[in-house]
C-alpha cells in the first residue's frame, strides 16, 4: 500500500523549489554528519546511537529536542519507502509531490544533506483539499504521515490507485483513523482553553508546536507536553470511542521510550488516555498504573440562527 508524507523543506518551504528542480527531499537536523552506518537496522537501533550523536554535536539542546530531531531524520531517511508519495510545501500554499525512487543519500556541504531521490510530478493548491485534510497538512512537524487520507491524496495527485472495491473492515478503519486525527488536531489547536493546558504546554522547538505526533522508537505519540515547571513530560494518547485496555500497553510503550531516552535528571514521565468512554476492563488495568490516568472527551453540537 502506498503511504503519503509530509516532508518539509526549510523553513516555510524555502528550500522546495530547488529541491524539486534536482529532483530530491532533504532533511537536516545534524548538518555534515554521514549516518549510513546507522541505517538498515529499525528505528529503535538509530534513535539509540543518533539521539547522542546529536546531543555530542549540540550540547545546548534537551534530550526531548534530540528525540524529535533524531525521530524525524530516521522517518525521512528510512521510514519513507521507495514508491512513496512525499508532499512539499511551497511559500505559495501549493504542495509539490512526487514518489520517493531511492534509498538514503549523503550530500554533504549542500543544502539539506540527507536525501532520496524523487521523481516530482507536479503541484495542487492547498484550496484543493478538504478541509480536514488541509487542518493536518498544516501541522508544523517537519515529516509526518498524511496516509488517514491516502484515498483523498490518490484522487489529487492521481499516483496511486485508490482500492476500488474495499472491506466494511477497512473503510471502518480509515475513517476512524480520519476521526481520531480531527479530534487530535482540534485539541492541539484548543489546548489552552483545556484542564491540560492549565498545567501542560505541548512541546515547543523555536517557538513551533512540535508535540503533535511525536516520534518515538515505537511509533509517534499523539501529543508529547511538558508541565509548566518542565519537571514532568505527558504522554496523550487519543481514541475517537471507548478505550479498550489494549491502549494501556501502547501508551505504556511510548512511555517507556520517553522515560529511557527523553528525561533529563528530576524529571518524571505521566501519561493521558482521552477517549468518550471506558468500561470495567480499562478501568481495572488502570489501577495498576499510578502514573496514567483517563479523561473523557464531550462533543457538543449547536444550531444557531
Amino acid at each position: 500500500m502506498t503511504d503519503y508524507w509530509i516532508v518539509r523543506q526549510g523553513r516555510g518551504g524555502m528550500h522546495t523549489e530547488e529541491m524539486v528542480q534536482s529532483g530530491y527531499l532533504g532533511v537536516d537536523f545534524i548538518g555534515d554528519y554521514d549516518i549510513r552506518s546507522h541505517l538498515g537496522n529499525g528505528s529503535r537501533a538509530f534513535h539509540t546511537a543518533m539521539n547522542n550523536v546529536f546531543l555530542r554535536l549540540n550540547p545546548d539542546k534537551s534530550k526531548v529536542a534530540a528525540g524529535l530531531a533524531m525521530g524525524n531524520l530516521w522517518a525521512a531517511c528510512e521510514g519513507i519507502k521507495v514508491g512513496d508519495v512525499v508532499l512539499a510545501p511551497k511559500p505559495d500554499r501549493t504542495y509539490a509531490f512526487g514518489t520517493v525512487t531511492s534509498g538514503y543519500e549523503y550530500s554533504p556541504g549542500q543544502i539539506l544533506p540527507h536525501r532520496r531521490r524523487v521523481d516530482w510530478k507536479g503541484t495542487f493548491g492547498r484550496d484543493a483539499m478538504s478541509p480536514e485534510l488541509a487542518n493536518s497538512a498544516g501541522s508544523l512537524m517537519t515529516v509526518f504521515s498524511l496516509s488517514p487520507y491516502a484515498t483523498e491524496l490518490a484522487q489529487l495527485t492521481h499516483l496511486a490507485e485508490p482500492a476500488v472495491v474495499a472491506l466494511a473492515s477497512e473503510v471502518e478503519e480509515q475513517l476512524a483513523f480520519q476521526m481520531e486525527k480531527q479530534l487530535e488536531d482540534f485539541l492541539v489547536h484548543n489546548w489552552r482553553n483545556t484542564e491540560l493546558g492549565r498545567d501542560y504546554d505541548i512541546y515547543e522547538e523555536d517557538g513551533e508546536v512540535k508535540g503533535q505526533q511525536y516520534p518515538s522508537d515505537t511509533g509517534p505519540m499523539d501529543i508529547l507536553a511538558v508541565s509548566k515547571d518542565r519537571k514532568r513530560l505527558l504522554v496523550v494518547e487519543l481514541k475517537r470511542e471507548r478505550a479498550s485496555d489494549a491502549v494501556v500497553g501502547q501508551i505504556q510503550r511510548y512511555m517507556g521510550y520517553v522515560q529511557e531516552e527523553l528525561l533529563e535528571p528530576g524529571q518524571t514521565v505521566e501519561g493521558v488516555i482521552i477517549a468518550r468512554g471506558d468500561d470495567l476492563r480499562i478501568r481495572r488495568a488502570l489501577t495498576m498504573t499510578r502514573n496514567i490516568r483517563f479523561m473523557k472527551y464531550r462533543v457538543e453540537f449547536h444550531l444557531e440562527t
